[in-house]
């Protein structure tokens, strides 16, 4: 279907780069986290406080399998969609994966000030995320391409983006 799906762990800048990366390729863009919000009409961490993880999990798929049936739409996934082997696959199966990554110690600057991120409400979050991002590490590398964010700015990451999708025939 052409979709783009970006993954990656939060704070690795989904949301801004799938904005300019839709901009700049004339397409839909979705942030996932933002149409659960709206949908449910709490934030995640409400939701992962009153309903729990997988309460949000079966959101997350669902949400998942409906835009899996778009064409051309940039999509911003939770950090956590990997957990399920079958997003996996279905983003394999209509789009492109494209996984962007930080180091754990840039992603606790980059977060460190939100009280939104329910994973990380906890005495030490920078050991959090780098539990998570080990947890979660070979899940993440199942994408078809992986890119550092961390020293880049948001532009510099979607032009690495539109780069690798131009070499692969992708757009």
């Amino acid at each position: 279907m052409n979709n783009i799906y970006l993954v990656g762990f939060m704070g690795t800048g989904k949301s801004a780069v799938g904005k300019g990366l839709a901009a700049r390729l004339c397409r839909e863009f979705v942030e996932m986290d933002a149409r659960i919000e709206q949908q449910e009409r709490m934030s995640i961490a409400d939701i992962f406080a009153n309903k729990g993880e997988p309460f949000f999990r079966a959101l997350e798929q669902s949400l998942l399998q409906a835009l899996s049936k778009h064409r051309d739409t940039v999509v911003s996934c939770g950090g956590g969609i990997v957990t399920d082997p079958r997003n996996i696959q279905c983003m394999k199966e209509t789009g492109v994966m494209i996984c962007l990554t930080a180091t754990a110690e840039c992603i606790y600057e980059r977060v460190k000030q939100s009280a939104h991120r329910p994973l990380l409400q906890v005495p030490d979050p920078l050991a959090r995320i780098r539990s998570l991002l080990r947890d979660r590490e070979a899940l993440y590398r199942q994408a078809s391409y992986c890119i550092d964010t961390t020293p880049l700015s948001e532009s510099q990451v979607v032009d690495r983006v539109l780069a690798v999708l131009k070499k692969e025939n992708r757009i």
